[in-house]
């Protein structure tokens, strides 16, 4: 029989009460025991009380209502209700702001407590806090709706498979297939790449390779299309999937093509430019010489095609070349490479082993169909070519050479009178390399201040007095004399050397015009001739404008000579700068009136002091009649419009009375004059002056 001591018993029972309340206070959940008769609060452990912000001992004996507040109470009463009645346990969740300011999500379980007979007279709650799963469902979830809306809004096609199975795709990429959803779910994602690509693409799948590439899709009706892969592997649910980005190629494939077609050729006319030209002469060239066969290289250039810019505008020369290089391709054969190299000038490469004989008939066909009239704007237009032709190998083992020395034989064509062909010759190459000898020369001689400028006296024919003088340009050259404008200004201008040669002369002419002044042995204007690149030059009015403030010269003593040509050119802007010029007091004229192309509507309304009869009308005078009809007709025509006349190059006094008598106004000429050095010109002076004295 065995005796217990009831204090032992107590101990053990303190023991165990105590280890329970240490097991209930150390758990993950919190724990409390309600009694089913006035919902009062008989246990909890530690994270029960502390969830409701008191300790084990002070929630003792109070109701659920008291500690998770009334409208709490009214949400759970249902619950408990339950289970008290249906003797089931119940679960439900609910939110409980955090000490973070924030939310808690909370599990509550409520299990019933049954005595011997069966009836509730309690219940366990069991709380467990939710709030990491609940937080990480919610950035799942977010997650997935941010996946979701960045397919729909990608403008790139996404296609998620597993294993190589469809699991998802977006509208793009199903637009781009041309299917639906349905069509593609769970269907191998090879199916629907370009037959072709498969092995790639499948080679890049079984690797598990992260890489862009360009391959290509194929659409529902069989149409190939480029695109571009972006493959990225993801783990989605704890699945490996991989997702590919399918980008369409066709309008960044269009957009090369366009640039590729705008970097090789012409905008304008849609030929081969420059570059392509060069590249595929320099491609041919091996297999010709492989060949030992021939090769022709036409250089074409349009004669006064800036004349159709200057009168009718841009917009008609644009129309102009358009038709040009639409005549060229037609008068060709197919194999025939036709090439613009820019502003008015064009390329043919002939095709095939073709004798100088039919080339020269190819470039007479082609002076024909190009010089043909055009209708632009309702105005009959036409321009004639000048053609050089080069021949390979003779004329040029490089494209560079054959290049150069068309070009240089279709300079010969101009100089022989426009319109024609010429055949390069080496001869051609030496006038060419004397022009480059001649072009350093010169500009050696403008460093070395070797111009000098004689004058010729202008004189009025009704009283013999002198009116003015005309300035003339010598170069003095160190080893070859004295040399004449014509031997050395047709380069300088072509060589644009002529802009500073012209300043020199202008300059000098001006500070002449002072010393003479000065001195009391003229007071006439001297005549200068401008070039059009002088004339034309950006502030060339502003600067005879300072040169005359420098030199304190007074305008009237400065007479400015301009073709008829420069006339023609921007009649807006040469008239606003020859009343500028007139503003200042400086004379115009024209000279060599009655070779070019001015018309009486433009010249009435320029500020023009004098006409200069040129002197290929005066020499024939007074026996052909032709000249006698043009100058008589430009006098007559000149004193009708308020301006005065100067006949150039009067050399007999035969002339001189023919020109007087029909009321010219002034002469110039060697009858009267040759052109002088400034110090002969001043001795000239004198002695008109003594004579007349």
């Amino acid at each position: 029989m065995n005796v217990h001591d009831p204090a032992e018993e107590i101990v053990a029972l303190r023991a165990e009460v105590v280890q329970l309340r240490l097991l209930a206070n150390n758990v993950p959940v919190a724990i409390a025991y309600f009694e089913a008769r006035g919902y009062t609060c008989r246990f909890a452990n530690l994270g029960y009380a502390s969830m409701f912000g008191r300790d084990e001992q002070s929630v003792i004996g109070l109701t659920f209502a008291q500690i998770i507040g009334d409208e709490a109470a009214r949400q759970i009463q249902p619950k408990v209700d339950t289970i008290l009645r249906e003797h089931r346990s119940a679960s439900y969740e609910r939110q409980l702001p955090a000490a973070d300011g924030g939310t808690r999500w909370i599990e509550v379980s409520l299990l019933p407590h049954l005595d011997a007979t069966g009836t509730a007279v309690g219940a366990f709650v069991l709380i467990a806090d939710i709030t990491h799963h609940r937080r990480a469902e919610l950035a799942l979830r977010e997650s997935e709706e941010r996946l979701a809306k960045f397919m729909h809004a990608s403008a790139e096609g996404i296609v998620f498979h597993r294993g190589g199975i469809v699991t998802d795709a977006n509208p793009p990429a199903l637009a781009l297939l041309g299917r639906t959803l349905p069509e593609v779910l769970g269907q191998p994602a090879l199916d629907f790449v370009a037959p072709d690509q498969r092995e790639r693409v499948g080679a890049v799948m079984a690797a598990g390779s992260e890489i862009t590439y360009e391959t290509a899709v194929q659409h529902r009706d069989g149409t190939r299309l480029p695109v571009e892969f972006i493959v990225r592997t993801m783990e989605h649910h704890g699945e490996r999937l991989r997702m590919t980005i399918v980008r369409d190629l066709r309008d960044r494939m269009a957009d090369q093509a366009r640039i590729h077609h705008l970097a090789h050729h012409d905008a304008l006319t849609g030929l081969p430019n420059r570059g392509a030209f060069i590249d595929r002469l320099e491609g041919l060239l091996p297999y010709a010489r492989a060949r030992g066969a021939t090769l022709a290289l036409l250089f074409i250039d349009l004669d006064h095609f800036k004349r159709v810019n200057d009168s009718l505008g841009h917009l008609a020369g644009d129309a102009l070349l358009q038709t040009v290089a639409h005549r060229i391709t037609s008068a060709l054969r197919v194999g025939d490479l036709v090439a613009r190299f820019g502003g008015d000038e064009f390329v043919v490469l002939l095709s095939g082993d073709q004798p100088a004989a039919a080339v020269r008939e190819v470039a007479h066909k082609l002076l024909a169909v190009i010089g043909a009239p055009v209708e632009v704007e309702g105005a009959s237009i036409s321009v004639t070519p000048s053609i050089g032709i080069s021949m390979f190998p003779q004329d040029g083992q490089t494209p560079d050479a054959l290049i150069k020395h068309a070009d240089t034989a279709m300079y010969h064509a101009k100089s022989r009178g426009r319109a024609d062909c010429r055949f390069f010759e080496p001869v051609m190459a030496e006038a060419a390399y004397a022009d480059l000898a001649m072009e350093s020369r010169l500009a050696q001689a403008i460093r070395d201040r070797e111009f000098v400028l004689h004058y010729q006296p202008q004189l009025s024919l009704h009283d013999g007095a002198l009116v003015g003088c005309e300035a003339l340009i010598r170069w003095a050259h160190p080893e070859r004399g004295l040399i004449l404008p014509d031997a050395f200004i047709p380069l300088a201008e072509s060589r644009r050397l002529m802009l500073p040669i012209g300043d020199w002369v202008l300059r000098e002419a001006v500070a002449q015009a002072r010393r003479w002044h000065l001195a009391g042995l003229a007071s006439v204007p001297i005549a200068v001739n401008l070039s059009t690149t002088q004339f034309q030059s950006v502030g060339f009015v502003d600067a005879v404008q300072r040169l005359l403030g420098e030199q304190g010269v007074e305008g009237r003593l400065l007479e400015i000579e301009l073709t008829e040509r420069m006339l023609m050119d921007e009649l807006a802007s040469v008239r606003d700068s020859l009343e500028r010029l007139r503003a200042l007091g400086v004379r115009i004229a024209v000279d060599d009136f009655g070779t070019g192309y001015t018309s009486l509507g433009h010249l009435k309304s320029l500020p023009v002091d004098r006409l200069k009869i040129d002197r290929s009308f005066i020499r024939d005078l007074p026996g052909d009649t032709g000249s006698a009809a043009i100058a008589g007709a430009v006098i007559q025509m000149a004193h009708g419009l308020g301006m005065r006349t100067l006949a150039e190059g009067v050399e007999t006094a035969a002339q001189r009375d023919w020109v007087a008598a029909r009321g010219c106004d002034e002469l110039q000429g060697n009858l009267e004059a040759e052109p002088m050095p400034a110090a002969a010109f001043e001795d000239w002076l004198r002695a008109r002056q003594s004579r007349q004295n």
